[in-house]
């Protein structure tokens, strides 16, 4: 079987796609699916390689039921337009960032991960890295919506079953 291969981009790979990756995985898990997934994050920048993931984003995540302990930051790399089906970016920047340095032939994989939250009035996920314990639950409460937004999209075009 064919797994879909999802890939979480933001700036540094400690706060919001480690959050969507903990929250998607904690989801499909739960969905009974995870065996038709290959999930991951990354960030667009080399800021945080080999790190877990913010303590903050690690504790309101916990609060949650969700273990983002095991994750390690990564930078995004060229074999990473190939090899996933989706990246999915937390905002505009990072948006940019992969539209950049994506070979033409990928670039619909990319795509903001709040197109699947479309009753947000916002397309992009706020960093929560300069405040306070507030804005990770605010990232955390977005992440939530979409992965569930972006699960009920894949069962509808039957990218899953």
């Amino acid at each position: 079987m064919k797994k879909t291969k999802v890939l979480f981009v933001c700036m540094g790979n400690i706060c919001r796609s480690p959050t969507a990756e903990g929250v998607f995985c904690s989801l499909i898990k739960e969905a009974g699916v995870e065996a038709q997934f290959d999930v991951e994050s990354a960030g667009t920048h080399a800021y945080h390689i080999g790190e877990a993931p913010d303590l903050r984003s690690q504790k309101v995540a916990k609060d949650r039921g969700i273990d983002l302990s095991g994750i390690r930051a990564r930078k995004v790399i060229y074999g990473d337009y190939e090899d996933f089906d989706y990246l999915l970016a937390m905002d505009d920047a990072n948006y940019e960032i992969l539209l950049e340095s994506c070979p033409e032939q990928y670039k619909e994989k990319i795509k903001y991960f709040l197109e699947y939250a479309p009753h947000l009035p916002t397309r992009e996920v706020p960093d929560p890295y300069y405040g306070g314990e507030y804005g990770f639950e605010r990232v955390l409460d977005m992440v939530e919506d979409a992965s569930n937004g972006f699960l009920t999209e894949l069962k509808k075009t039957g990218d899953i079953v």
